[in-house]
């Protein structure tokens, strides 16, 4: 039997997941896994040496060595044959991220629900959330809830964040194209664009009746909400 292939650290998901020539291109796509990507960030962004990649990443010299190949020779066949460059699936898991201990596991018959919150509101804007309000939920009922700060990190450290904190799902109000990749790849289903209360939120989606947007992106990053960009709906009101 083939060993077993050792699981693989990265320090956050990605921020963007898909690159192609804006002209022409041959219309293939070449797959790059989350592993992959981490050994350019860290050899080639952070500057690191193999042996300092393969203690961040937790494998050995020799395999940093061919992943780091793999997708050096990947970027080569995209920029030299004009092909779309996809980021997904790998042997990975986030790790380096500060999760509180209650929230590193929990029960099997338990659904773990996290809500962008900023008083007691859904907030609307995925990336910039402050805090998420987290409901462990068992039998249809909620048998906890707490809030834990986010510390400014980015749409993709959020991702792996609530990964690494357990959860199935996440309500929410805007969010990024980018952002939808990185729970997809977390493997944490979304309800986006929903405007209430977190816990008006929370108890529809458990009793089936959450209006949410499932096909909500925000694309306005770049707006400071001061100028009247309503996330939750990607509305411009200027």
């Amino acid at each position: 039997m083939p060993r077993p292939v050792r699981c693989r650290e990265i320090r956050s998901l990605p921020e963007f997941y898909s690159f192609a020539p804006e002209e022409g291109g041959s219309g293939e796509t070449v797959t790059m896994t989350l592993d992959e990507l981490e050994t350019i960030r860290l050899l080639d962004c952070a500057g690191m040496t193999q042996e300092e990649s393969s203690v961040m990443m937790n494998v050995s010299r020799t395999t940093v060595t061919a992943v780091y190949e793999s997708a050096r020779r990947k970027i080569a066949d995209c920029l030299l044959n004009g092909k779309r460059l996809v980021i997904s699936g790998g042997n990975w898991h986030v790790s380096g991220q500060n999760i509180p201990r209650a929230l590193a596991r929990k029960g099997e018959r338990t659904m773990r629900i996290a809500v962008t919150h900023e008083n007691g509101q859904v907030f609307q804007h995925f990336g910039h959330t402050a805090e998420f309000k987290i409901y462990d939920v068992e039998d249809g009922k909620i048998v906890k809830s707490e809030i834990i700060g986010t510390n400014g990190q980015g749409h993709g450290a959020l991702a792996g964040f609530l990964k690494n904190a357990c959860v199935d799902a996440l309500i929410c109000g805007g969010i990024g194209g980018g952002a939808k990749s990185a729970l997809a790849e977390a493997g944490i289903t979304l309800y986006g664009g929903v405007v209430s209360s977190a816990d008006d939120a929370v108890a529809a989606l458990l009793s089936g009746a959450l209006n949410y947007n499932p096909d909500v992106v925000c694309s306005h990053h770049a707006h400071e909400h001061g100028d009247g960009h309503t996330c939750g709906t990607c509305g411009k009101n200027e």
